[in-house]
């Protein structure tokens, strides 16, 4: 693994030559005395034999000094609307449940140089705070988070605030505390439950309204037959008056 860095500042340079074995350190490159120097004893004799190659020496020396940054600074030129632009975050305040800890996340910004933190009455705090890591985006930005463990009332709100900075970028972007700006799982689960009923109170009404049509249906059919005349005595009564007849 090798490759350098170039501080456009200051102009200086560092860069680094290492080498593996078996998934762990072998040799690495000392740029201040341009010798090797062996992670274990199996690479010293490795170390021994590159030391005397001077042509090989002078050659990274080269490298590492002026070519290498030589090539990076022509890649930051080419390249210097992607990576030197700055994007600014989204900004939400989240809470699994009105006792849990509040959470600032930021996330969509670039470059990765930035900082997330809690401030009360102006003052940046540090107890009761937990940063999370500073995690990529499948776009190529960036998403942190910072925890204030605090009971949300009344009287707290308005008081803290999240506060995220951005290299390049002179505003800060502040977010104060306010209990109708969290986003929490409890809010969901409230809609959820209302949802629930709303659709189970639909159902009962159908079911009434689908037995009440039932009982209506077999009373219409009862009256029916309750009216309709027999045929078959009609028939008998009319023969037997017939007969009579003759």
């Amino acid at each position: 693994m090798s490759g350098c860095e170039w501080n456009d500042e200051t102009d200086e340079v560092r860069g680094w030559r290492q080498y593996g074995y078996d998934g762990e350190d072998f040799l690495s490159l000392d740029m201040k005395t341009w010798t090797l120097t062996a992670a274990k004893p199996q690479a010293f004799p490795s170390k021994l034999k590159w030391d005397q190659n001077i042509f090989l020496l002078d050659y990274l020396k080269y490298y590492y000094t002026e070519e290498c940054p030589s090539y990076l600074k022509k890649y930051v030129k080419n390249g210097k609307k992607v990576l030197m632009r700055t994007e600014l975050p989204e900004v939400f305040l989240l809470q699994k449940t009105p006792s849990s800890p509040v959470t600032c996340m930021a996330t969509g910004f670039y470059p990765d140089l930035a900082d997330l933190f809690w401030r009360k009455d102006g003052e940046q705090i540090f107890e009761d705070v937990e940063h999370g890591e500073l995690l990529p985006n499948h776009d190529g930005t960036f998403q942190m988070s910072v925890e204030l463990k605090v009971e949300v009332t009344a009287e707290v709100e308005g008081k803290y605030e999240c506060v995220f900075q951005l290299s390049g970028v002179k505003e800060d972007l502040v977010t104060k505390l306010e209990r109708r700006s969290i986003l929490s799982n409890a809010s969901h689960e409230d809609n959820w439950s209302f949802a629930l009923a709303a659709t189970a109170a639909v159902v009962a009404v159908a079911a009434v309204l689908a037995a009440i049509i039932i009982v209506m249906v077999r009373r219409h059919r009862n009256r029916q037959v309750a009216f309709q005349p027999n045929t078959q005595r009609s028939t008998e009564t009319e023969r037997t008056l017939s007969h009579r007849k003759t």
